[in-house]
């Protein structure tokens, strides 16, 4: 902890503004990971299956329940189009869409927020750094010979102190960013995949329904006849 408090004290402003991004960027990768890791993690094809199941033993209101018991995107895109399911496949097509729409400013919010953080830390750390020499040089001219070494030792360490620092937030920001951009895009094609799937499900059960009724017509015209 003294090793801590000395460089924090040794950093001056900047090396405390860039610790305040530093806490900012930890909140959004905490929250982003609970996301993906939680409410917005969720196994699309078994889901799908589950949701075929149901649908083949003509059960749409457990499918409807199996939807409510989580808040994932792609629940909430099949339960869309299961209320237009008595609507045929246009306003069920229509509904996934727009329930798609809604969910992808969810799924990728505050991720491209550490790209920026990434680029303001590192500038905030150069400042320091400037700040720091400029500031060194300054009090050199005044001070004594005897002084001017321990004054110059400060600047120096103060300066290496932003520039670490900076870049090192830096780093975990775009680190953070790339790992994050990926469980965002693996999230948004499961869900670009289920809803085309979901689509085709929807589409083959009205069609097999047709052949059954049309099969079951077939036996009234012929005793017609």
């Amino acid at each position: 902890m003294d090793w801590l408090s000395d460089v924090f004290s040794k950093g001056g402003p900047f090396f405390i503004v860039n610790t305040f991004f530093l806490a900012v960027c930890i909140a959004l990768i905490v929250e982003r990971s609970m996301y993906f890791l939680g409410r917005g993690h969720l196994n699309a094809k078994a889901f799908l299956e589950q949701i075929k199941r149901l649908l083949a033993a003509n059960n749409v209101d457990r499918a409807k329940k199996l939807c409510d018991a989580t808040s994932a995107p792609v629940a909430r895109v099949a339960k869309a189009g299961l209320n237009r399911l008595h609507r045929g496949e246009a306003a069920v097509a229509q509904a996934m869409e727009e329930t798609m729409t809604d969910a992808m400013p969810e799924v990728k919010t505050r991720i491209g927020a550490l790209w920026s953080m990434a680029n303001i830390s590192t500038l905030t750390g150069l400042l320091g750094t400037i700040t720091g020499l400029i500031r060194t040089f300054a009090s050199l001219g005044e001070a004594n010979p005897a002084e001017k070494e321990e004054k110059l030792s400060e600047g120096i360490a103060e300066a290496m102190y932003n520039t670490a620092y900076g870049l090192s937030i830096a780093l975990l920001c775009m680190l953070a960013h790339l790992m994050l951009s990926a469980a965002m895009k693996k999230v948004i094609a499961d869900l670009e995949a289920f809803a085309l799937r979901f689509e085709n499900l929807l589409a083959e059960g009205a069609a097999a329904a047709g052949q059954a009724r049309g099969a079951s017509a077939a036996p009234g015209l012929d005793r017609a006849d």
